[in-house]
């Protein structure tokens, strides 16, 4: 099993270094330091012989300084005009280049832990995340948030109590701050669960529990809870799993955690839209989850399966592969390569690896 063979190998990778997005402001600090620094280096200790030098680059920054604030000022009104926040105007279709002029890009990190799941998603500065991983995921988790520049989340959601997606968060939550920590509204009496509950009691935050049609900003993205439907599932935990459904221009991202045939079924009664380019697999790719019927209603062009290679759950399942060939979806797989990483500028999605082509599907029981 890989386990963690996702540290370092993306962290130095281009799309890692790319897909920073940094102020006007910042890049204008920085080249005020290049330039003193250059002076100091080639001796001329002396500021003040460049003291007209300095003013004018003074007044340079403040000018950008003054159009960036005027940019945002400006989409800030459109928005407020709206009623969406920051989402103004991202709805299918609708997004113009220009709308988007500036934003940057949103990252999807799809981690490689194992038999488990855990998604980093940044958008600018602003960053989340999706399940940890299982118990023994946690610190390698929380050094390759911090290879990524991560210092802050927007939010953490851990989709359902199950270990294998919350058990790194005890870590996360301990290590990072945070805004808001979104769990189901359900109790698991684990010591697993507890430890994750434990952290958020004594750092004295509340807990979000999630509502279907609720909409969250993260930055010039927003993500939309889509699950779970229904309030009792019996003690099915997996039907409980937080669903998402994440959009970045006319780009869209869902995800359901573990939910299986029952909770796929309500978020196709529910009404609300689920089409998206990008679907995160189900239950690791389990067939009793990725129902033909749910898959025809998203119908993504990429499919990414988080999963453990040699698995002894037999994950992902022949007939899941098979729905998924058979409407022409192309799949990603951490168990095959590691961990994957999407970009999207808003209106195309770039990889950082080639679809998998074995369509390879687990044993059960090995």
């Amino acid at each position: 099993m890989k386990g963690i063979s996702f540290l370092g190998r993306w962290a130095d990778s281009e799309h890692g270094k790319s897909g920073r997005v940094y102020s006007n402001l910042r890049k204008i600090r920085q080249f005020l330091l290049i330039i003193v620094l250059a002076f100091l280096v080639s001796g001329c200790g002396n500021l003040s012989e460049y003291q007209d030098i300095v003013e004018d680059l003074g007044h340079i920054a403040k000018e950008l300084e003054q159009e960036s604030v005027a940019g945002i000022d400006s989409h800030e009104s459109a928005a407020e005009s709206s009623g969406q926040g920051n989402a103004a105007g991202f709805g299918r279709g609708s997004t113009t280049e220009e709308s988007l002029k500036g934003a940057g890009t949103l990252e999807v990190h799809f981690l490689d832990v194992g038999q488990g799941d855990a998604t980093l998603i940044r958008q600018g500065e602003h960053a989340m995340l999706i399940d940890g991983g299982d118990n023994s995921e946690g610190t390698a988790l929380q050094a390759y948030l911090q290879s990524q520049g991560i210092e802050h989340l927007d939010y953490v959601i851990g989709t359902h109590p199950d270990a294998d997606h919350v058990g790194g968060l005890d870590v996360v939550l301990y290590k990072f701050s945070w805004n808001q920590v979104i769990l189901p509204d359900v109790e698991k009496d684990t010591k697993t669960y507890q430890d994750v509950l434990k952290v958020i009691k004594d750092k004295n935050q509340p807990i979000t529990r999630p509502a279907v049609g609720d909409t969250y900003d993260l930055g010039m993205a927003e993500f939309t809870v889509i699950a779970p439907v229904e309030e009792d599932y019996g003690d099915n935990w997996n039907d409980y799993s937080v669903g998402i459904r994440l959009s970045f221009g006319e780009n869209y991202f869902v995800f359901t955690g573990d939910a299986e045939e029952a909770a796929e079924e309500d978020m196709l009664q529910s009404g609300m839209e689920l089409s998206a380019d990008v679907l995160k697999i189900a239950h690791h790719g389990s067939d009793t989850a990725n129902t033909q019927e749910f898959l025809g209603e998203v119908q993504p062009e990429f499919a990414v399966i988080s999963c453990g290679e040699g698995n002894r759950y037999g994950h992902p399942r022949a007939e899941v592969l098979n729905h998924l060939r058979s409407m022409g979806i192309k799949v990603f797989r951490t168990d095959e390569q590691g961990t994957v990483v999407a970009v999207s500028d808003g209106t195309a999605i770039t990889w950082n690896c080639s679809p998998s082509e074995s369509w390879k599907a687990g044993e059960p029981g090995k």
